[in-house]
């Protein structure tokens, strides 16, 4: 396992994932008009393991859950299920772009869980003034007076924050655990084969499993399913097992940028000052958190 700095390849996938998981959010309450958010998850979980066995297949990637990681990759994949749960239905309840906001602030609570758990990944200066400044940019995409604040919106928002939790528990999890012997297509299947079996039955007890499903919303769908879960999350996990967990978010703060630009373009989202404030603030403060300290 090795902790170094990101480099050039890993930037150019980083910047390309990035953005991708910004529209990701706009693409799911596409999909969601179609289907029940959980089952979506389900779906998109269950049929994303067989282009990741194929691709094991042909590059001899070996796949290996005997090697002591059962336990901790059980534990990742229902964590991967609650994560996406909340975040297909917090994307049911509030707009793409108080989602994308409040989700992508994951590299805030791995960087305070970094300092705990993960050996030579401590809080300095940087990272400090970075979270503080991450938060008030939190802060200013949830506010709302009491009076505007419709409920449902609360929930989303809420899940939002729930889901972001998960997601840096799971990139932890990655880095302490015996997870760290498993190959990156290892991990994912564990996230991907707990999270089908666990949700797929559940999905289909929902009268609306199914909704107004067309064949430009499977067109989408299966975009979801081959190049950002299937190839984007192979990459993730591969970058998260041979680069330092916070540098592994230093383009982060592209992810809301894209997320608040593409629900403007395609979703027609209201952005206002206060997203414009919000915005500015998440990323600047991510973009702190990674930056490194200069050479005196």
């Amino acid at each position: 396992m090795t902790n170094k700095s990101i480099d050039g390849i890993a930037a150019t996938f980083l910047i390309i994932f990035s953005v991708l998981l910004g529209l990701n959010q706009v693409l799911v309450k596409l999909v969601n008009i179609g289907m029940h958010p959980i089952f979506q998850v389900a779906l998109r979980s269950t049929l994303a393991i067989v282009p990741i066995l194929i691709y094991c297949y042909f590059t001899k990637k070996k796949i290996n859950f005997f090697d002591g990681s059962l336990l901790p990759g059980l534990i990742a994949g229902v964590l991967f299920a609650v994560e996406f749960i909340l975040l297909f239905t917090a994307l049911d309840y509030s707009t793409v772009t108080r989602v994308s906001l409040i989700f992508y602030t994951m590299p805030v609570w791995l960087t305070i869980g970094a300092h705990f758990l993960i050996k030579n990944d401590t809080l300095n200066f940087n990272k400090s003034i970075g979270l503080a400044i991450a938060l008030m940019g939190l802060i200013f995409a949830v506010y709302q007076p009491i009076n505007n604040y419709d409920i449902q919106q609360f929930y989303g928002d809420l899940y939002a924050l729930f889901a972001s939790f998960c997601w840096a528990i799971i990139a932890i999890m990655l880095k302490t655990s015996r997870l760290t012997r498993s190959s990156p297509e290892t991990q994912l299947l564990y996230q991907l084969i707990v999270s089908g079996i666990i949700l797929l039955p559940i999905s289909l007890m929902f009268d609306d499993f199914i909704r107004n499903l067309n064949s430009q919303l499977i067109l989408i769908f299966s975009f979801q399913v081959i190049v950002i879960m299937c190839l984007g999350f192979i990459g993730w996990l591969w970058i998260m097992s041979k680069y330092s967990a916070s540098s592994t978010s230093s383009f982060a703060f592209l992810t809301p940028i894209s997320g608040v630009l593409f629900g403007w373009l395609i979703m027609d989202d209201v952005i206002n000052e206060q997203i414009y404030i919000s915005l500015f603030l998440t990323c600047f403060g991510i973009y702190i958190i990674n930056k490194k300290p200069a050479n005196i």
